[in-house]
């Protein structure tokens, strides 16, 4: 059965972008473009009469929002495709509401930090996403001269490590380093990430930089311990220097904190942006819901770096995003096998640090949110708009305008669920949210006028390729 060209819309209530109120709505995808043809508002809104159309006709409770945007994941093919892989990584997006996420440059092996390094990636995506998929690149020690290579093939940026990454093929960076990176992007619209933690003087590369606790290695506060916000600040510290040097040189340079935890980092970053410094910031869906408190021992698979913290910083992240010192929130999934994680043993000293989170950024973040006066516009500007903004894709992802990709979200935020393992679609299972009990499922996921996820179907995702490795 062929499929229609048009995909018509209708929804009474639809958040077409954090600066129109949320209503009734009526949107027309031409199919063969993937782009939204026609957007009327308002009780009575009509579209052009077309023949050859599927109608989706939103019921009472759902919301219609703009395909979110993950701009922080870690997909990690090839090399490492038994802790994800893009199918898995992609479908468990599609299932989260997500049309586009970007690939971190590290955990894949090999990582995102030469040109043929992108195009095996690139070849390894291939036919497998079910979503679109951009691209990170990577600073390491001596490989400044690849970023304008990287950048001619469409990286949205580049990330780097201040402190060990965690994975040999990864190396952290000096100060000196950073600086031959920043050179090479003068000029461009690139952004330069950090893993924003640090000891007192630059990462040189050799051992772990941070000081080991002498608490029972089970308890999270034997890991608490071991990653002090000081991590965090003496980074920032650096890069907010860093950032203003070049910045009042005429040489500026896009500059990004990755997953903030440390909310003693907040009033320097603050500053640096009443300053008009080309600062942003993200932080995590974890470190908005969970704290240090209530992580029992050997609960390993809450381990992360920079760590989840105790409840009272989640509070102060919460007010910086709300009053906007931070910009944005991502997953940061980064997923492992279950033996690394070593919930048998128990040992945060040992366990590999990430969160498995892609599929529930959404439904985290409202079910907080909410309680703290979050709207479903601040929700398009946190998960939409912004990271589409920051990642140089805002002219086609982030909102529901004509021109723009058919990508949407529909969803009912007022439906509470359980998450359970058996609806995890990324590959490997453990994660902190399972058995919680969230607000907000996603119904439908449409990725440029087509259906890539459907909770009511008996096969919920389209078949691949849906998406292509989405880059220049």
């Amino acid at each position: 059965m062929s499929e229609s060209r048009w995909l018509l819309i209708k929804a009474d209530k639809a958040v077409l972008s954090p600066e129109t109120k949320p209503g009734p709505a009526v949107v027309l995808v031409d199919r063969t473009t993937g782009k939204i043809e026609q957007v009327a508002t308002g009780p009575d809104a009509k579209v052009d009469d077309k023949q050859d159309v599927q109608v989706i006709e939103l019921s009472n409770g759902q919301v219609l929002m703009a395909g979110l945007v993950d701009a922080h994941v870690h997909l990690n093919e090839p090399g490492r495709t038994d802790w994800e892989g893009f199918e898995t990584g992609t479908k468990a997006a599609a299932a989260g509401g997500i049309t586009t996420v970007i690939d971190m440059p590290l955990n894949a092996i090999p990582p995102t930090t030469t040109v043929a390094n992108l195009k095996t990636k690139l070849d390894a995506a291939q036919g497998q996403c079910h979503v679109d998929v951009g691209f990170w690149g990577g600073v390491i020690p001596d490989n400044a001269d690849d970023l304008p290579g990287l950048m001619d093939e469409g990286v949205r940026g580049f990330k780097c490590f201040l402190i060990e990454s965690g994975v040999d093929e990864f190396p952290c960076v000096n100060e000196a380093q950073v600086r031959a990176a920043m050179d090479k992007m003068v000029g461009s619209d690139k952004v330069l990430l950090f893993h924003a933690e640090m000891e007192g003087g630059c990462c040189n590369g050799n051992g772990k930089q941070h000081e080991e606790s002498h608490l029972d290695s089970r308890t999270y506060a034997s890991f608490l311990n071991s990653r002090p916000q000081s991590l965090e600040t003496n980074a920032i510290e650096m890069i907010i220097r860093l950032t203003r040097e070049y910045h009042q040189q005429g040489k500026s340079v896009r500059t990004h904190i990755v997953h903030l935890s440390a909310s003693d980092a907040i009033p320097a970053i603050q500053a640096a942006k009443k300053e008009g410094l080309p600062l942003t910031v993200e932080t995590c869906f974890h470190y908005l819901n969970f704290s240090a408190e209530s992580i029992e021992d050997g609960a390993t698979h809450f381990k992360c770096c920079p760590p989840i913290r105790e409840s009272s910083n989640r509070e102060k992240l919460w007010q910086a995003l709300l009053d906007g010192t931070i910009d944005y929130v991502v997953s940061d999934h980064s997923p492992c096998t279950a033996n690394l994680k070593d919930l048998e043993k128990g040992d945060f000293g040992t366990a590999w640090g990430g969160i498995a989170s892609v599929q529930f950024g959404l439904p985290v973040l409202w079910t907080e949110g909410r309680t703290r006066g979050v709207t479903l516009q601040m929700l398009a500007k946190w998960l939409c708009q912004v990271p589409a903004q920051q990642t140089r894709i805002s002219d086609k992802k982030g909102q529901i305008a004509v021109g723009y990709d058919g990508d949407f979200v529909i969803w009912r935020p007022e439906t509470p669920y359980e998450v359970k393992v058996e609806d995890i679609h990324f590959k490997n299972k453990l994660s902190p949210y399972v058995g919680h009990a969230l607000y907000g499922e996603v119904d439908q996921t449409i990725l440029r006028g087509r259906v890539v996820f459907d909770k009511q179907s008996s096969k919920l995702f389209a078949p691949v390729p849906a998406g292509q490795p989405l880059l220049k």
